[in-house]
Parts: C-alpha cells; sequence; structure tokens
C-alpha cells in the first residue's frame, strides 16, 4: 500500500504545482524518487515533529496541498496538540500519511505500535480518518485526499498487503462489500484483511465481508442496508477494542436500538508487553486467522441453536 500511496502522490504532483511532501525523518528509499523530481517541494524536517506539523499548517495556509509522512507514534501522538489546533481547527487540507498501523513495527515494542491511533483521531474534530485494506483501496483513499477540502489522516502497514478486490475501488467513502454472505457480517479495516480473508477460506459457512476504508464519517445509511438479513456483526481490527471500529459500530447500534449482535475482535487495551513479531502479536491477542475463523463458526452456530 505504501507504494501505492507514494506512486499516485508522485503523478499528482506532476500535475498540480501545489503538492508537497514533508517528512520528519522517516521514509528513506521510498520517497527518493519524489524527493528526486521535485526537489523543490519536499522536505525533511527532522526529529522535530510538533514543528513539521505547525510548519505544514503554514504551508497550506500559503496555497499548497501538503502531505505530511512520518511513523504513526511520531506523526500523531507526539504532534497530537499541534495538529489539533494547527491543522484541524483551521480546517486546513493537509493529509497525514501514517505508517505502522498496528504491530507493524513488531518487534521494535510499545513506542511503535499503533494500537490507539483511530481513537485518539476521533478525539479532533474536522479529522478525516481513513485506513485502507488493500493496494486498490489506498490509491482510492489518496484520490479522495487530493479532492478533501478537510484534514486527512490515512493510516497503512508498509509491506506488500495482497489485494482482497478485482478491480480499483471507485468511492472510499462507502463500506465496501468484498463478499455477500448470510447471517453474519465481518467488519474489518487495514492490513488484518488478509488474516480475516485467510480465515474465510474453505470455510462451510458464508459470512458477508466488508471492508471499512473510511472510519469517519462513516456512511451509516449504506452500511445498514448492506446488513440486510445479518444477526450478527463481528469487527476485526489491529488496535485496541475499544476506541477503534468496533466501538464506532457499537455506539450506533445503541443509539439507533438496532437488533445486531456485535463480537468485537481486536487488542486488549494495555500496554503491550510482551515480544514477538507480526503474525505472533496478532495469535497472541486474538486477530489471527485461526481466532477469526472461530468467531464466525461460534457466531453461526449460535443463531442455528
Amino acid at each position: 500500500m505504501r507504494t501505492r500511496i507514494i506512486n499516485k502522490l508522485i503523478q499528482r504532483a506532476q500535475k498540480d504545482p501545489r503538492v508537497f511532501l514533508v517528512t520528519g525523518d522517516a521514509g528513506y528509499g521510498v520517497l527518493d524518487e519524489y524527493q528526486r523530481r521535485f526537489p523543490h517541494r519536499f522536505l525533511n524536517l527532522g526529529v522535530a515533529e510538533q514543528n513539521m506539523m505547525s510548519f505544514s499548517a503554514g504551508l497550506a495556509l500559503a496555497g499548497y496541498k501538503v502531505f505530511l509522512y512520518n511513523i504513526i507514534p511520531f506523526l500523531l501522538y507526539r504532534a497530537y496538540e499541534q495538529l489539533r489546533d494547527d491543522i484541524c481547527y483551521q480546517r486546513l487540507a493537509v493529509t497525514l500519511i501514517g505508517i505502522g498501523s498496528g504491530f507493524t513495527y513488531a518487534p521494535q515494542g510499545m513506542t511503535h505500535y499503533s494500537l490507539e491511533d483511530i481513537s485518539l483521531a476521533l478525539t479532533i474534530p474536522n479529522l478525516v480518518i481513513l485506513s485502507p485494506s488493500d493496494p486498490y483501496e489506498a490509491e482510492s483513499c489518496m484520490e479522495f485526499a487530493f479532492r478533501s477540502n478537510k484534514p486527512v489522516y490515512i493510516r497503512i502497514a508498509k509491506s506488500a498487503e495482497p489485494l482482497i478486490h478485482t478491480r480499483p475501488v471507485a468511492d472510499v467513502r462507502l463500506s465496501l462489500v468484498v463478499k455477500k454472505g448470510r447471517d453474519v457480517a465481518v467488519l474489518f479495516h487495514g492490513s488484518i484483511a488478509s488474516e480475516v480473508m485467510d480465515a474465510c477460506q474453505d470455510l462451510e459457512y458464508e459470512p458477508t465481508l466488508i471492508s471499512m476504508p473510511m472510519l469517519r464519517p462513516v456512511n451509516f445509511l449504506a452500511l445498514k442496508r448492506q446488513l440486510r438479513g445479518i444477526h450478527t456483526i463481528i469487527t476485526v481490527e489491529e488496535h485496541f477494542v475499544q476506541g477503534g471500529l468496533g466501538s464506532i459500530l457499537e455506539e450506533w447500534i445503541i443509539r439507533k436500538n438496532l437488533p445486531f449482535q456485535l463480537k468485537k475482535l481486536g487488542v486488549k487495551n494495555e500496554f503491550v508487553h510482551r515480544i514477538n513479531n507480526t503474525a505472533g502479536m496478532r495469535q497472541a491477542y486474538g486477530i489471527c486467522q485461526r481466532h477469526i475463523r472461530e468467531a464466525i463458526i461460534k457466531a453461526f452456530l449460535k443463531k442455528d441453536v
């Protein structure tokens, strides 16, 4: 997804002289081509994240279409105040490209994990939140960001995530039905999509699979239509179980008094002291394909009983 996003940025910069890319001492290698082609619209402001955010706000006020690239903890956590006050309060069209969602940077530890970024981003008004599940969705997220006149946060992993769609995605503002099934729906976002797809391989039951690339705002009206005939929703995310997609849907179900049962799969809200690779961390926190598969089967069996 990361390569697709940067390629889209390069294509846009060729056409639009307003495009400006800022990084905070990250992206070596992947940003080299952009830097070579557009040296006067690229800045590496170093390990000075708050300054990076405020500087980007100034560029936006000067008329540039700014894209800000960094690892999520350094992009969103360290510069929260500047994002809140300098960019979102003024509703500036700055796009944050956050790398390293969830356990991407395992086993580097808690300082590099991004398990609470959605819940943190949800506290800031005016900020659109995008979490693409595959390269097609990532490209569509960039197309949305190019058109947006609001602040946008795009969170991605950093590897060659597999495709879950067979063709480009037209509109990431909608929840995307990857596979139509019955009774049970699995809703997910981000690179955990690969675990969801693997969990449903050769499965006796056929749940509806829905990718949710846009986490704010959610088009609940369209989602409700897609969930017609569904009795149980399972959310899967490489994020704290409280404060992410599961909580967004839980609030909606309660607010609208909807008849869905909800099962949330995510990371327990706690400091992570465990050390392992990404696959091992997913297994430890119950969001690997085995746990997802078990949750789906249990949901179907509960209905059958």
